[in-house]
């Protein structure tokens, strides 16, 4: 027998905890103590665990959530939950510990949707745009289309998720365009609001709530009080501190009136962040630095502003790191970031746009706008609350909150280290758990897009109800993730040709004109089973389970997602082109008639699958199989129901932009519309209401259509499809009346 006495033990820190090992058992065991008011460091692992109080009492705070302990509990870890052990009681708490490694548990927890489901509402934001010009794919492959597919994706799970962002008015870019234009910032801000909502809307992103954040009333009242809460912790101060000046007007310098090199990596830079390597820079740290007014060199100034030492709040980053999900990215920019000997950031800047502080001490400053969009997100959640009849609070953030924010890696600086350390500020007792998800830049032909230079494809020039599908799945596929990727718009023709006209529709539509011909258009059920076929059914299995990785929060990725899609086809074309053999042979016809149920359950899983990223294309296929939008997640492949109609051949789920100008149709079309509207150069992808067309002249066209091509195209139609697909309409119903006359 061996005794183990606590006061004999050999504690030692581990895990911010006093922690022994026993030995002498057949597992990994050991006694910890925790001292009143002290907490362990959150962390996961591995192996499954098992703590035994025996003296004390405290809290478990498991994956965000907390949990009361004394006495006498147990509590058991699955694989990879994070957790902490924090002493609320007068005296040490202490515990028993045991451990193990168990390949298969850790396998079933790493891929679990229920360990990764945060059983509380989840807010999701997409970091808000400056309203200085529109949205170009750049913008819409980042943050927008990551945060429309999180969530439609929790929500088909059953998860509470929504998507919030809004138009961050207040940035000073918006009042540099708006002295460009000899406009106001307001109006500025006001109408690239409006054209960023549009553009989202044509891109289907949904949007739960948005906020410009000018206009909202209570806004800038509820930012002041933020900032007050920080002034009031005493690590905010009015002091003086260098700045930057313009050498003539003598106007105070920072962020777009300012550029010069990176201290950190060399690059240009304008004021306060790099682009390149996401540190920040206080402008007076810039290498040769110039006023963007005068072009000279700028004049070093001492001036008054609310100043953070943000370099003391190393430990304090470093703990918010181990609660969410933080990407290597992140922890690697915070090293860096916190390898100063000190970093005092500006949190107010002199400006005449933006919120001022309540403070009378910071008149003819504003709140600096990335200090005041972590206020806007507490906001739009108190403001979605009132939506959903929840108590939410701005100014009450709750520990049961799980925060996710999309970003470029430009903005990681502001929402991975310096909103936390706002948040530890203005709400002490706050454990805000926050995940990240960030992408690199995508590029245009090798460059940055950019707003500014108006180096872009914008989303309105490419995004119609007929591509939106096409482009959302291209740009999942090509999504800058861990690297920059580049967009060119002939390779985004050739994936949509190749891959979704060539491989995905023609096969629906050859499996919906086969299922015509053998079945009389209705799913059939399965037969007679083959080993292959089981072991295609096992694929099928295999997809839906990597495409939950691919969407699940842990692992989260467009780029897998899409790649999974376009195998799930490749893979079910290969089964079908090897099954084919045995469509003719009346003795393997229940085998074959297996064979083609198993095809049509690779459509209906696609369509299932696809849903988050396309939804569109997943709703037109779930109606060319006979089912209705789905609104849950699949939990296995599945035969399509029996009997179904199956109107896959008849659908056209994808098309080229460019199809219609090498047809008759359009040809015989374009020059009718020529002939009405004589200074148009009408394209396939534009609408006659585009074209200033009166109602008398869709009226003629409508009877020139009728006369000479035998088509009857109801008005609406005419004046609201686009064009090309006028065009093919016309071509459908004269081939139609042909047939007619033949038969």
């Amino acid at each position: 027998m061996v005794i183990h006495h606590l006061e004999n033990a050999d504690m030692a820190q581990m895990f911010d905890i006093d922690i022994s090992h026993l030995d002498g058992l057949d597992f990994p065991a050991g006694l910890g103590k925790v001292a009143p008011g002290e907490r362990s460091a959150s962390h996961q692992h591995d192996e499954t665990e098992m703590f035994v109080i025996v003296s004390g009492e405290g809290t478990l705070l498991v994956d965000s959530h907390v949990h009361a302990v004394k006495a006498g509990s147990v509590a058991q870890f699955a694989p990879f939950e994070s957790h902490v052990l924090e002493n609320t009681g007068e005296v040490d708490l202490i515990f028993f510990l045991q451990y193990r490694r168990d390949a298969a548990s850790s396998a079933r927890s790493a891929s679990s949707q229920e360990r990764q489901n945060p059983a509380r509402p989840q807010f999701v934001f997409s970091t808000p745009p400056t309203p200085n010009g529109d949205l170009h794919l750049g913008h819409l492959s980042g943050p927008y289309l990551g945060a429309d597919v999180y969530v439609r994706y929790q929500r088909l799970l059953g998860h509470p998720a929504w998507h919030m962002t809004g138009s961050d008015d207040f940035q000073s870019y918006v009042a540099a365009l708006a002295n460009r234009e000899g406009s106001t910032p307001a109006e500025v801000a006001r109408h690239y609001s409006q054209e960023i909502r549009q553009t989202l809307s044509m891109m289907d992103i949904e949007l739960d709530h948005y906020t410009m954040t000018n206009d909202a009333d209570g806004y800038a009242e509820g930012a002041q009080r933020f900032f007050s809460r920080l002034v009031a912790s005493g690590q905010v101060q009015m002091r003086e501190a260098p700045a930057l000046c313009d050498k003539d007007s003598g106007h105070y310098l920072y962020e777009v009136d300012v550029a010069g090199a990176c201290p950190g990596c060399g690059h240009a830079t304008n004021g306060n962040i790099c682009e390149e390597c996401g540190e920040p820079n206080v402008v007076t740290d810039l290498d040769m630095p110039v006023s963007k007014a005068s072009q000279l060199p700028p004049l070093k100034a001492m001036v008054k502003r609310y100043m953070l030492p943000l370099h003391q709040f190393a430990e304090t980053v470093k703990a918010h790191h181990k609660v969410g999900r933080v990407p290597a990215r992140m922890r690697e920019l915070a090293q860096r970031v916190f390898s100063r000997d000190s970093l005092d950031v500006p949190l107010s800047h002199l400006s005449d746009w933006g919120i001022t502080p309540a403070e009378v001490e910071g008149e003819g400053q504003v709140i600096w706008v990335w200090p005041e969009m972590s206020y806007g997100f507490l906001w739009d959640i108190e403001q979605l609350g009132k939506k959903v009849s929840q108590p939410w609070k701005a100014d009450q953030p709750d520990s049961n909150w799980k925060i996710i924010h999309f970003f470029g890696y430009d903005n990681s600086f502001y929402h991975s280290i310096l909103y936390p350390v706002l948040y530890r500020l203005a709400y002490p007792e706050w454990q805000p758990d926050i995940d990240y998800h960030h992408n690199e830049f995508y590029l245009l032909d090798g460059k940055k897009f950019s707003t500014s230079r108006r180096h872009a494809v914008w989303g309105k020039e490419i995004l119609t109800p007929e591509s939106v599908d096409a482009v959302r799945f291209y740009l999942c596929l090509t999504r800058p993730e861990q690297e920059r990727t580049n967009f060119q718009l002939a390779a985004y023709l050739t994936e949509l040709r190749q891959t979704l006209i060539g491989e995905w529709q023609g096969w629906l539509h050859e499996l919906g004109q086969r299922t015509a011909r053998l079945f009389a258009g209705q799913a059939p059920d399965a037969g007679i089973w083959t080993k292959e076929q089981v072991a295609f059914w096992a694929q099928l299995n295999g997809h839906l389970q990597c495409m939950k990785n691919a969407l699940n929060s842990d692992g989260f990725s467009l780029r897998r997602a899409a790649q999974q899609l376009k195998l799930l086809v490749q893979d079910t074309l290969i089964f079908s082109q090897s099954q084919q053999q045995l469509a003719a042979i009346p003795d393997w016809k229940d085998e074959y008639r297996t064979s083609l149920a198993l095809e049509l359950a690779a459509a209906q899983l696609l369509s299932r699958i696809a849903q988050p990223l396309m939804p569109r294309f997943s709703g037109h296929l779930a109606a060319a199989l006979g089912n209705p939008v789905a609104d849950d997640w699949p939990q296995q492949a599945e035969i399509v129901t029996p009997g179904n109609a199956i109107t896959l051949h008849q659908i056209n789920f994808f098309s080229d932009p460019d199809a219609s100008l090498d047809t008759p149709h359009w040809a015989w079309l374009a020059g009718k519309l020529t002939t009405l509207l004589p200074n148009v150069n009408p394209q396939p992808s534009q609408r006659l209401s585009e074209l200033g067309a009166t109602s008398l002249m869709a009226v003629t066209l409508q009877y020139y259509l009728l006369n000479e091509m035998q088509a009857d195209i109801p008005l609406d139609l005419l004046l609201n499809q686009p064009l090309g697909k006028v065009a093919d309409e016309a071509a459908r119903q004269q081939s139609s009346a042909a047939k007619g006359v033949t038969e």
